[in-house]
This record gives structure tokens, C-alpha cells and sequence, in this order.
């Protein structure tokens, strides 16, 4: 069996592209994906990594050619409810928390379906605990008893392992995937991963 892990944090908007495309791919190769949450914010800080805007804002058309990009890629998949977040950057730490806290009860899938589309596409303030509970409860779940678990120093520290071994493997920012020992970093590598899987398969 192929293990292709995702490694990810709400706070990155190509975190959330990403996993708009990972169920055509799953589809298609027979793979299911492990979605493993880690802190971005921990991930720089271990890596001396900065988000892109910090580390390209100066640099004369590297932006604009990246927000070209990221245009392209939602034009190619059609994800035409995107929208960039009103309150970026959004403080992931509680919800990150949260996602280790719904893996633990089982339920991360759904979970991941209702913060990415708070984030990326309703435009909420994931950092703001009311929001958070109110956004968890009309998704579906548990938002008083998620929010609860967030202060529980078990999955404190899951969160912190997951961060520190996804560094000691290879990650420097979201989203990054393993096909096997394989890394693959980015969005626009989904492609590649797609051909690892399959040759992986073979």
C-alpha cells in the first residue's frame, strides 16, 4: 500500500486549493490521503521560513506573478468560490488545535470540510472562539465540546509533535506532501504527486 500523507494548516490559502483537488486524485489513483494538522507559524519558526508575502513583498513582480498564478489555478479547477479571507492573517493556533481534537473523535474529515470553507470561502474570523463555536455547530458538530478540547494538553502537545516531525522530515511551509519518503511541496505539485502514486503503484 502507497501512504500519501498532507500535511496542512488553515491559515494558508493553497492549503485550502489543495484540498479542493485531493478528492479528484484520491478518485482516481484508488489512494486515500492521511491529513495530518500542523502549525505553520511553529513550522517557520523551526525552519527560519516566512510566509511569502513577508519574504517576496519587496521584490519588484514576484508577487504579482504568484497571485497570477494562484488565478490560473482556480480558472483550471473551477473553484470559484474562493475568496480571500477579509481577516488574513487569521491566528491558527485554536483551530489547528481543534483538527487534532476532531481526529482524535473521528471526525476530521468533516471537520476539515467545515473550517476550509469558513475560511476560504465565507470569509470568517477563525481566530475569534465565538466564531469558531457558531461556525462548528452549524457545520455539524460539537463546537462547545471541540473548543473544550483545544485547552486539553494532550492535544496540545499532538500538535506540536506533528509539527516538529513533519520539519525533521522535510516540510518548510503548507500545504507539503509525502508519497512514501517522497516530499512534495506546494499545490502545483499535485500533479507530481498524482504521477508518484501511480508509479508507486506499479
Amino acid at each position: 500500500m502507497v501512504k500519501v500523507e498532507h500535511h496542512f494548516d488553515f491559515g494558508s490559502p493553497n492549503s485550502y486549493l489543495a484540498w479542493k483537488i485531493i478528492p479528484d486524485i484520491e478518485a482516481r489513483t484508488g489512494v486515500t490521503f492521511v491529513n495530518v494538522p500542523i502549525l505553520l507559524g511553529g513550522v517557520f519558526k523551526l525552519t527560519g521560513n516566512q510566509p511569502p508575502m513577508v519574504a517576496f513583498g519587496n521584490i519588484k513582480n514576484k508577487p504579482q506573478y504568484e497571485n497570477l498564478e494562484m488565478q490560473r489555478f482556480i480558472a483550471r479547477h473551477k473553484l470559484t468560490r474562493f475568496k480571500f479571507n477579509a481577516h488574513f492573517p487569521v491566528n491558527t493556533v485554536q483551530i489547528m488545535r481543534g483538527a487534532v481534537a476532531a481526529e482524535m473523535d473521528g471526525v476530521l474529515a468533516k471537520y476539515m470540510d467545515v473550517v476550509f470553507r469558513a475560511m476560504w470561502e465565507d470569509s470568517k474570523k477563525m481566530d475569534d472562539a465565538d466564531v469558531i463555536r457558531e461556525v462548528l455547530d452549524a457545520g455539524g458538530l460539537d463546537g462547545a465540546r471541540i473548543l473544550a478540547r483545544v485547552q486539553d494538553q494532550d492535544v496540545k502537545d499532538k500538535l506540536l509533535a506533528n509539527t516538529s516531525a513533519s520539519v525533521e522530515r522535510g516540510t518548510f511551509g503548507a500545504p507539503t506532501f509525502y508519497v512514501g519518503d517522497e516530499i512534495f511541496f506546494g499545490k502545483d505539485r499535485l500533479r507530481d504527486v498524482e504521477e508518484e502514486i501511480i508509479r508507486a503503484k506499479a
